[in-house]
């Protein structure tokens, strides 16, 4: 049996006043020209056909929410517009939900939301996964010009119905701007899996190309995005040596490490690329004439080999140098997929788990403190 291909989604999310909808969408022409109004201002909101125009089609009763939704016609599609008051699927009110969905930034579970909100835990979690079918760059910058010249990639190893798999994430000035999920780390799955956040970013941008963009360091991770931005600069994460020298020698050999470590993070405060280079050579050669312990002086040693991989970030101020920034949000992930216990079902209800979570996390309210030390502001890109 051939296998039904997915259902397209024609829905378009328009933002509406919730106390005067009931009156807009029972006048044709008043809908129409709140139509036209927000085209002029929020254009990425629709479909690039709507500038042949549109018909006005029919409308139906939403027995969930209790309120009209009306259909256009764009050529031979028809499109419903659901008022942005409303949930995906029409499923409640964002004011009845917007708490709930909240502390699942903080990992509260479903049946814990369920006990408090209501409901039951299988509607929280779907609430969640809905929210996955959107794009995840257009969602969250509404600006072409906003999307970051500098990444950071990584992938998440974990596992679904007990088989590893990988999620490979990319982001950007705070913000998870892609994430999918893939069955292996081939240079394959992994070009196809960081292709959403290419298809995404230009379809909002369709010139759209990052001037670097940091990685640990994985082949197939840099053969990715060499195929999918042939001009992209691949920086290696300097932090990564760190890493490698701290969890292998930290207690064996503490006294050397953290002299060595002192060292090490003096090269990669050097402000030029010369002064850089010089350091890790002298460092590393230090190391050969001090007869370091191995799991010291080979990474020492990598670097110097490598060093072109990591000096070059010094031709492109603002690049991330380090990964930790992705670090920190894949923390985030990490316990989500661990109170979760991970993937359950299909790879497609498994990534739509997961961006539903990143849209989350993306729009979610900041702690405080960090709202206070930037001065009132936040620091993410949709904020």
């Amino acid at each position: 049996m051939a296998k039904a291909s997915p259902r397209v989604n024609r829905t378009i999310c328009v933002p509406f006043c919730k106390d005067t909808y009931a009156k807009d969408v029972e006048n044709d022409k008043k809908f129409r020209h709140n139509i036209n109004k927000i085209r002029a201002i929020h254009p990425e909101l629709f479909v690039s056909s709507i500038h042949n125009g549109y018909r006005m089609k029919n409308r139906y009763f939403s027995k969930k929410l209790r309120i009209w939704i009306r259909r256009i016609k764009i050529g031979s599609n028809s499109y419903t517009i659901r008022p942005s008051f409303g949930m995906p699927y029409l499923t409640a009110f964002t004011d009845d939900v917007k708490k709930a969905l909240f502390l699942r930034k903080l990992d509260v579970p479903s049946w814990a939301l369920a006990h408090i909100f209501g409901k039951n835990s299988v509607y929280w979690y779907r609430m969640e996964s809905h929210l996955g079918k959107f794009r995840v760059v257009g969602t969250t910058i509404n600006e072409p010009l906003n999307i970051p010249l500098h990444l950071s990639a990584d992938e998440k190893h974990t596992r679904k119905l007990g088989e590893k798999c990988y999620i490979p994430t990319t982001v950007g000035n705070g913000c998870i701007l892609g994430v999918a999920v893939s069955e292996n780390a081939g240079n394959e799955a992994l070009k196809k899996s960081y292709s959403v956040f290419t298809e995404e970013a230009r379809r909002l941008h369709p010139d759209y190309s990052p001037k670097t963009v940091n990685t640990e360091g994985w082949a197939a991770t840099k053969n990715a995005w060499r195929n999918l931005f042939p001009t992209v600069c691949i920086l290696t994460c300097f932090h990564h040596i760190y890493i490698k020298m701290r969890n292998r020698a930290k207690k064996k050999y503490r006294d050397i490490f953290l002299k060595t470590a002192s060292v090490l993070w003096h090269c990669f405060e050097a402000a030029t690329q010369r002064s850089f280079s010089q350091r890790v050579r002298r460092l590393a050669e230090q190391g050969v004439k001090d007869v370091l312990p191995d799991v010291i002086l080979n990474p020492l040693k990598k670097l110097q080999t490598n060093i072109s991989n990591y000096s070059v970030s010094y031709k492109h101020p603002g690049c991330h140098r380090t990964n930790n920034m992705i670090d920190r949000l894949i923390r985030r992930m990490n316990q989500h997929l661990y109170n979760t216990k991970y993937f359950h079902g299909t790879l497609e209800a498994a990534e739509c788990n997961i961006r539903g979570w990143a849209l989350i996390q993306n729009f979610s309210h900041q702690n405080p403190a960090t709202v206070k030390k930037h001065d009132g502001k936040t620091v993410r890109l949709n904020n």
